[in-house]
């Protein structure tokens, strides 16, 4: 048994490796190079490393790095969808699910239904650590825009109000980090990087 589990999580391990061919719209730090959804990840979480003192209520630090390392993995099967695209909804899907299913799926049992429970909270954004760990999730890409003269924004002709819209979150999961970020939104319209 110990052996048949350590097989399936080799197996697994070896599968989220596809995480680091998914390609983000977002460009890295003062880059021209899209993010990949691995970056994307560990960037996440070690943001929450770091400014998990600034969410609204003390959460479960384990568990946000958890939901971030994880959240992403079904873009292996479903693609990442853009945030401001509006062909396709951003929201989860049901594609998303089955992924969900499929590759959490791989592990041992105990490991599955664990996995897929946290990035279920994650989706449903109901509990103190999902909404930090939104909030880690929308500040990111927010911050890479705001260091590449407006980034995706521009280049997909994305206005102040939609962005405002979508990383809104942010306060759900951390108000002071939502007062930086709506200053920096300000200051990128200021600087002409962001239309109003």
């Amino acid at each position: 048994m110990e052996f048949t589990n350590l097989l399936r999580q080799i197996e697994f391990i070896k599968e989220v490796d596809k995480l680091k061919y998914i390609l983000r719209k977002t460009k890295l730090f003062g880059s021209n190079r899209n993010e990949n959804d691995a970056e994307h990840s560990w960037h996440l979480a070690l943001m929450a490393l770091v400014l998990a003192d600034h969410a609204n209520v003390q959460v479960d630090l384990l568990k946000v790095i958890k939901m971030l390392l994880i959240h992403d993995l079904v873009e292996i099967d479903a693609g990442d969808t853009f945030i401001y695209d509006t062909q396709k909804n951003h929201d989860n899907t049901e594609e998303e699910r089955k992924a969900a299913q499929r590759i959490f799926g791989l592990l041992p049992d105990h490991q599955s239904s664990e996995l897929l429970a946290v990035w279920e909270e994650f989706e449903e954004q109901q509990t103190n650590e999902a909404k930090f760990a939104r909030a880690m999730d929308r500040l990111e890409p927010l911050l890479q825009n705001a260091s590449n003269e407006g980034g995706t924004w521009k280049e997909f002709d994305v206005n102040y109000e939609k962005v405002h819209n979508k990383k809104r979150v942010i306060e759900h999961g951390s108000a002071t980090i939502w007062r930086y970020a709506e200053q920096l939104l300000n200051e990128s319209v200021e600087k002409g990087i962001l239309k109003k």
